[in-house]
């Protein structure tokens, strides 16, 4: 994740104060900066999630507004079936990968972020939800 100088900390403050964020991602470093930045942004979050059993009983506990999902998770599993799932739930799902061929993501997920993210790319992706 990068910063941008466009994205003031101070103006994204609670920005996401009515939105239960899931993130599933297995690298701990990508998992918890995500989690800290959305919290400062007054998110509520799960999370990370290391692998799609750990995401899917997080799911089965509370329904996320939105997810942040990683492809390609801890021992070569990928992450296609749990958008799956999300999306019959109507989760907007926002997926994260270091990879450009996300192709079964496509139509399923509201948007496809290359890694590293910049925080307004990201900001921007999650906040239409703010709208419905």
């Amino acid at each position: 994740m990068t910063s941008s100088p466009v994205c003031d900390p101070e103006a994204g403050s609670l920005v996401l104060s009515d939105l239960f964020i899931l993130v599933v991602e297995d690298s701990w470093d990508v998992g918890t900066g995500l989690k800290m930045l959305l919290e400062a942004w007054g998110a509520d979050v799960a999370g990370p999630a290391a692998t799609t059993a750990d995401a899917m009983r997080m799911i089965s506990e509370r329904t996320p507004d939105v997810a942040l999902v990683d492809i390609n998770l801890r021992d070569g599993e990928q992450s296609y079936c749990l958008i799956n799932h999300l999306h019959d739930l109507g989760v907007r799902i926002v997926v994260i990968s270091g990879y450009a061929d996300v192709s079964p993501a496509v139509g399923k997920a509201a948007v496809i972020l290359q890694k590293p993210i910049r925080e307004d790319v990201l900001l921007a992706s999650i906040r239409p939800v703010t709208a419905e």
